[in-house]
């Protein structure tokens, strides 16, 4: 009755771990021959912390992340556009976390070995596709194994095989003309800290926020994001991504961001090394699910890194599979529902981030508006409105304050599959 889960990030460990909390066999194929931290920060909402929180996982987070108090748009002279409250300070129940993303996979990698095992993670086990027999699902190595399972899951990120087996000619990822610089560094905090920040607007863009609690000289460890806009037929799209960049290549363009709450040129180039992306995503698909095989996270719903939602939803997703499992036992029934439930949040988010419809979407009409520079916001565009904005985009995105502080427990406490009683009810025999 094992599932399979072909990938070992934030969305497969997610799953891994919701299995093991309702009794469900499981095994993960990881690319990788060892896990390791990778990337830079991310920021997990409060319907994402929830559900970790229900895993067990409150102390471990705690000691990985900073708890975002503030949110902010900032105009490219440095003026406020406009600030909220976050996570607990705004009405949550939960908070809302800003974390390294290797850290938050590591930990929730080492959870899992303490709970499961180490026998359910197979590392150096890359997904090539998948296959379907009489109910059962196959997943395919690069290694030329072949690892039966009652259910497959592909959490196997932008590029994953087994969205590529389902949809042939989709294609590479959807380029939008901006390259994405990010890294780390270590530096003053701004606001108190515990305050991310937007600065700009569609060209040219920074994005900071703190993932370490300062020390005594209020130094901290600081991520960041430059973004520029280029036209797209720009060679850049032809560079090989997610490679160490030449900060040269973009500094010259924020050498003028000097405020006297955040110093953006000394943020640069503070840091070690800068990386680089492009910014893109996939057209939303018609279905996941192909009998006993599903995708989830960002397989299923790549979308641009607007809103801070992305590794929430992967997440969310997992918490989700868990439910629909203990409703409907280890079936396709269950990957059904699943989908039922996410493919269309996922696919309105995906599309409000592609059509500029995010929160970030006040900078450009301030832009526009008056080129950034007002003495009172308000004379611009009403704050009314402003609010009115970011309370639409946390509705479409499933983190409305009231509405996420009413909804019951995704996965019921102490909620249980009973592999016996599901082995009789549902005639799956034991494969692993």
């Amino acid at each position: 009755m094992t599932i399979l889960i072909a990938g070992g990030g934030i969305a497969g460990l997610s799953l891994g771990l919701t299995l093991h909390q309702i009794g469900v066999p499981f095994r993960i194929f990881e690319a990788a021959r060892q896990i390791r931290p990778m990337g830079v920060g991310i920021n997990l909402q409060p319907n994402a912390v929830r559900e970790l929180l229900d895993l067990g996982l409150g102390a471990e987070l705690e000691a990985i992340g900073v708890k975002t108090r503030q949110y902010g748009f900032y105009s490219k002279l440095g003026k406020t556009i406009w600030e909220e409250p976050r996570g607990t300070w705004a009405g949550y129940a939960w908070p809302q976390y800003s974390v390294h993303r290797g850290h938050l996979q590591m930990m929730l990698h080492h959870a899992l070995i303490d709970r499961a095992g180490p026998d359910c993670v197979v590392t150096g086990a890359r997904a090539v596709g998948f296959d379907t027999t009489d109910g059962v699902s196959v997943l395919r190595l690069e290694d030329g194994r072949r690892v039966e399972g009652t259910l497959l899951v592909g959490t196997d990120g932008i590029h994953s095989a087994l969205r590529a087996q389902m949809y042939p000619d989709e294609g590479e990822p959807i380029w939008n003309g901006r390259v994405l610089w990010r890294a780390t560094t270590q530096a003053p905090v701004w606001f108190g800290g515990a305050a991310m920040v937007m600065i700009g607007h569609d060209a040219l863009r920074l994005v900071a926020y703190p993932i370490s609690n300062p020390d005594a000289d209020g130094i901290a460890t600081i991520n960041w994001i430059a973004e520029k806009r280029f036209p797209l037929d720009a060679e850049w799209k032809k560079e090989d991504w997610n490679r160490a960049a030449d900060i040269g290549d973009f500094l010259p363009e924020f050498e003028d961001w000097r405020f006297d709450w955040i110093d953006v040129p000394a943020l640069i180039r503070g840091a070690e090394v800068v990386y680089e992306y492009p910014m893109v995503d996939r057209d939303p698909l018609p279905r996941w699910n192909h009998g006993p095989v599903t995708l989830m996270g960002h397989a299923a719903h790549p979308t641009y890194p607007v809103g801070s939602n992305g590794a929430s939803q992967a997440i969310i997703d997992a918490r989700v599979i868990g439910a629909k499992l203990l409703e409907h036992g280890p079936t396709p029934a269950a990957l059904t529902a699943y989908e039922g439930e996410m493919r269309p949040l996922t696919t309105v988010v995906g599309r409000a981030n592609r059509a500029g419809g995010g929160p970030d979407a006040v900078l450009q009409r301030v832009e526009d508006l008056c080129g950034g520079d007002f003495g009172d916001i308000e004379q611009v565009i009403p704050r009314a409105g402003l609010a009115a904005h970011a309370e639409k985009y946390k509705s479409i995105a499933g983190f409305s304050i009231a509405d996420l502080n009413a909804r019951p427990r995704t996965i019921p406490e102490g909620a249980l599959v009973r592999n016996q009683a599901l082995r009789a009810k549902y005639r799956v025999s034991q494969t692993d």
